[in-house]
């Protein structure tokens, strides 16, 4: 069975979307007509309440921009917050004709047991418990069919949403951002690369408290991929010790990214479990993005030039990202939104992520300040790196904040830092990304 963007599903998709994109389009016009704008409550809940029926990859990338800063207007955020990226668990019949076409018409002699009826369903798939012949437990990620050519037809819509909001509330110029989620989306359809970075996961992180689950290659494909399932409870439920769970979480993060330049862009809790005997379990890795080891160690020169006091390092590490010949007024509103993240990076104590925050709200005062300030700058072309880098800082810091953790994450980063640099990096990468 050949899915691969066919034309006859991006057709059937392009109906569904493209009369809800063309629908706010003319409700965005009439908004700005009236003198209301874009960032209005009832906008922003009529686009919510259209792609809430939709379901699918528009959901996930509304999900997305609802954690990147400025990305779209704050109502948008935080209706676009409250969206549940899932699908209609598919029958029993049609998981036996998906698992039919990805591993042929004996596909349940593979397994000693499978069940029919999916365990946990999302935007992109659903899992299911199965065993296989020598009595593994495993987890079965099967892909709903025709998601390529769903996510082509919703990214095509993507534009129309985001060029209304470039358009009539341009603080930042979305362009890089549409790009770098169209390609990180697009990866994640790919359960063959995702069974690669799982094993580099267990590479990268082999001398931390967290476990990856064994990849079952023989009974995976591109849509299909077998993994050992790891026991474990919700972190939100777990018995564990908050600042252990913590302190784990945040190697997970921040190994691999200053060890590696490589980052886990969907730390979303449920991602995440936590096992009395052995510690976390991570589990998903379909968003997985490999920066530029130069990236990187601009990160790290941003965070000494704001450790330090030092404006000439921080102007240099804004130009290595492509920010050049920068006002003193944009070099200020770049530093609201770098204060903000390397914050509790900085602090020398033992403290939470933020403190008087809500999980919800977590950055959403910086980001407003950032956008008001940039309103008046003119459009700013962030890098499409920035993307996943933020929204997963924000996601962590949301998690971290629902634990009521404490750590002194300065001490934890400063920790990372001295086991990394910048010739190990690019050998480690080079390494890794030998192997997948």
């Amino acid at each position: 069975m050949n899915e691969n963007n066919r034309l006859s599903g991006r057709l059937r998709r392009y109906g569904q979307v493209g009369g809800r994109a063309a629908g706010f389009g003319l409700r965005a016009t009439g908004s700005l007509i009236r003198g209301r704008g874009l960032d209005n409550d009832e906008l922003a809940e009529q686009l919510v309440a259209s792609l809430g029926e939709l379901r699918g990859p528009l959901v996930k990338v509304a999900q997305i921009l609802a954690t990147i800063p400025d990305a779209v207007p704050a109502r948008f955020q935080d209706a676009f917050a409250k969206l549940q990226a899932h699908a209609p668990s598919m029958g029993k019949r049609f998981v036996a004709r998906r698992m039919k076409a990805e591993l042929g018409a004996d596909w349940q002699t593979k397994f000693s047991h499978f069940s029919e009826t999916s365990t946990f369903a999302a935007s992109l798939g659903q899992v299911h418990e199965a065993e296989t012949l020598d009595g593994t437990k495993v987890a079965v990620k099967l892909q709903y069919p025709d998601m390529e050519s769903a996510v082509e037809a919703d990214l095509s819509q993507l534009d129309v949403i985001l060029g209304l909001m470039r358009r009539f509330d341009g603080a930042i110029d979305t362009r890089d951002i549409r790009e770098e989620l169209a390609d990180r989306l697009r990866e994640e359809l790919d359960y063959q690369r995702e069974a690669a970075f799982m094993e580099a996961y267990q590479t990268m992180l082999k001398d931390l408290d967290v476990r990856v689950p064994n990849v079952h290659r023989d009974l995976s494909t591109r849509r299909l991929l077998v993994m050992d399932w790891l026991e474990g409870q919700r972190i939100f439920d777990a018995n564990a010790p908050v600042d252990d769970l913590a302190r784990d979480l945040f190697k997970a993060w921040w190994h691999p990214l200053v060890g590696y330049a490589v980052i886990h862009g969907d730390p979303h809790p449920g991602n995440y479990t936590w096992n009395d005997d052995h510690g976390l379990n991570l589990l998903d890795f379909g968003c997985v993005r490999v920066f530029s080891p130069e990236f990187i160690e601009a990160v790290i020169k941003l965070y000494e030039g704001i450790r330090d006091e030092d404006r000439d390092k921080r102007a240099s590490a804004y130009a290595d990202w492509g920010f050049v010949d920068l006002s003193q007024e944009l070099m200020d509103t770049l530093d609201i939104w770098a204060g903000f993240i390397y914050g509790p990076l900085l602090d020398d104590r033992r403290r939470m992520i933020a403190e008087n925050v809500e999980a919800g709200a977590y950055g959403r005062a910086e980001a407003m300040e950032v956008h008001a300030r940039l309103k008046k700058l003119g459009p700013v072309r962030p890098p499409r790196e920035f993307v996943f880098m933020d929204r997963a800082a924000i996601s962590l810091g949301s998690v971290f904040i629902r634990l009521g953790a404490q750590q002194n994450w300065h001490q934890l980063f400063e920790e990372e830092l001295d086991a990394s640099s910048p010739a190990l990096r690019r050998q480690r990468q080079e390494a890794i990304l030998s192997k997948v």
